[in-house]
C-alpha cells in the first residue's frame, strides 16, 4: 500500500476511529483477572496513541512532500546503477549529440495536487550518463498543445525539493502549476515546462547535488541526464538561454550550484532560503572533504571563476537562513553574472512552505524577464510580461562570507 496513497489515509483514518472507540465500548466490561484487564487496557491505550500518531504523519507527509514511498521513508532505497568517474565536466567524455533520442512512456503522475491544472505526467528515466535511475515529472503550459503554437519551443525550469523531500513538492506543497496556469493563459508569466526530476537518490543522505565518484552522479543526472530527456520528448528550447533551475532549502542550494558550475546548460536560477557551503547540511555528501566543499559552494565558484558566468540568481530568505547567503553570492558576483537579493523578516514564515509558497509567482515573474521569454497569451488570454530590470543585489545589510562551521550545521528540511 503507497505511503502517500489514499487507501492508506483511508485505512489509517478507519483504525484510528477504532482505536478511540474500543476503550469507550469495552474499558467496563473487561472480565478476567486484574493483571489481564490491565493488560488489555495498555494495548487498547498504545493502539490509539499509535495510530493517532501515524495519522499525523501522513497527513504532514502528505501536505509538504517530505517522503514519497516506504523505501524513503526507511532509508532502504537506492536509484544509482553505477558512479563511474565522468571527469570535470560531469559527461565521461561523452559526446551528446551523437546519442540516441531518449523517448520516454509518460503516465498520469498520482497524490495531493499532482491531477490539478491540467495533470502532471510522470515517466521512470534511466540515465545513460550519470547511472542514475528515478522517476521525472512534468507539466505542460497551456500553450503546448494549442495548434497556434504547434511550432513553438518552450523553456524549461527544473525544479527542485529540499531534503527530505518528494520531487512532487512543488506541484503539491506549492501548487507552483495551480499558481502559475492562470498567468500563463494571460500572458503575464511565460509558458514554462515544468521538471521536477527525484533528487532522494541515495537511503537517507543528500547528495548536494554532486557528482562523487563510486556513489553518486546527482550533478550529472540533473544538469546532462534530466535535460537531454525533456530535449528529446518535449519541443523545449535549447540550453542555456530557454533552461533555469529553481529550489528550496537543499534544493534552493543545488540550484544557485548548478547554474553557476554550468553556464552552458543553465541561464537563470530561483533560490529560496538556501545555503552556500554544502556543510550547511547535515549529512550532505557534498560537504565531506575540503574539496567537495568548495566545488559545490557557489560562493567559492563564483569567486573562482576566471570568467564570471552570464547567469543570473533569484535569491530570498531571512536572516539567519539564507538571505546571507544571497548576500555573500551578491558580493562575489562580477558582470555579467546578475544577482537578486529578496530579504523576509522572521516573521514571514520561517523555514516551511508558508514562505515559499507566496514566492513562486514573483519568482517566475522574474525568471520570465530574465531569460528575455515574453509570454504567449493564450487565445483567450490578453497581455504579456514587459522585460524588467534586476535590482542587481540588496544594501539592506553587511555582506556575509558565505562560510559556515559544522558547529552550526543543523539545518531544517
Amino acid at each position: 500500500m503507497s505511503l502517500t496513497g489514499t487507501p492508506f489515509l483511508y485505512t489509517l483514518t478507519a483504525l484510528a476511529v477504532t482505536a478511540v472507540a474500543l476503550p469507550l465500548a469495552l474499558w467496563s466490561r473487561l472480565r478476567g483477572p486484574k493483571v489481564v484487564r490491565a493488560l488489555a487496557r495498555t494495548l487498547m491505550l498504545l493502539f490509539a496513541q499509535g495510530t493517532a500518531v501515524a495519522l499525523v504523519f501522513v497527513l504532514v507527509n502528505n501536505a509538504n512532500n517530505l517522503y514519497d514511498d516506504w523505501d524513503d521513508l526507511l532509508g532502504t532505497g537506492s536509484h544509482v546503477r553505477q558512479a563511474a568517474d565522468l571527469g570535470p565536466d560531469g559527461k565521461g567524455g561523452v559526446e551528446l549529440s551523437r546519442l540516441p533520442k531518449v523517448r520516454q512512456e509518460f503516465t498520469d503522475a498520482e497524490g495531493p495536487g499532482m491531477g490539478a491544472a491540467g495533470g502532471v505526467r510522470e515517466t521512470e528515466l534511466r540515465g545513460r550518463i550519470s547511472g542514475v535511475q528515478a522517476e521525472v515529472y512534468v507539466w505542460l503550459p497551456p500553450q503546448y498543445d494549442d495548434p497556434a503554437y504547434r511550432d513553438r519551443r518552450f523553456p524549461v525550469v527544473e525544479l527542485l525539493p529540499g531534503f527530505p523531500g518528494s520531487a512532487k513538492a512543488w506541484f503539491g506543497a506549492l501548487a507552483a502549476h495551480e499558481q502559475l496556469l492562470p498567468l500563463m493563459r494571460s500572458g503575464k508569466v511565460a509558458p514554462f515546462i515544468l521538471v521536477a526530476p527525484r533528487t532522494a537518490l541515495l537511503p537517507g543522505v543528500d547528495t548536494g547535488c554532486a557528482n562523487i565518484t563510486g556513489t553518486v552522479n546527482a550533478d550529472t543526472w540533473l544538469s546532462v541526464d534530466v535535460p537531454k530527456m525533456v530535449m528529446d520528448n518535449f519541443r523545449a528550447q535549447p540550453a542555456p538561454a530557454g533552461w533555469a533551475v529553481a529550489g528550496f532549502s537543499a534544493g534552493a542550494h543545488c540550484a544557485a550550484k548548478l547554474t553557476v558550475a554550468h553556464p552552458d546548460r543553465f541561464r537563470a536560477a530561483v533560490s529560496l532560503s538556501g545555503y552556500n557551503d554544502p556543510i550547511e547540511q547535515r549529512g550532505s555528501l557534498a560537504a565531506e572533504t575540503p574539496a567537495l566543499r568548495d566545488a559545490n559552494n557557489p560562493y567559492v565558484l563564483l569567486r573562482r571563476a576566471a570568467d564570471p558566468p552570464p547567469v543570473a540568481l533569484y535569491l530570498s530568505g531571512q536572516p539567519g537562513d539564507g538571505y546571507e547567503a544571497g548576500l555573500a553570492l551578491a558580493r562575489a558576483a562580477k558582470a555579467p553574472t546578475d544577482v537578486h537579493v529578496v530579504h523576509f523578516p522572521k516573521s514571514a514564515g520561517g523555514h516551511t512552505v508558508k514562505l515559499w509558497r507566496p514566492q513562486v509567482v514573483p519568482a517566475f515573474e522574474w525568471l520570465t524577464a530574465q531569460l528575455g521569454q515574453q509570454g504567449l497569451p493564450a487565445p483567450d488570454g490578453r497581455g504579456a510580461t514587459p522585460r524588467a530590470p534586476s535590482s542587481g543585489g540588496s544594501r539592506r545589510e553587511a555582506l556575509a562570507s558565505g562560510s559556515a562551521s559544522r558547529a552550526g550545521a543543523a539545518r531544517r528540511p
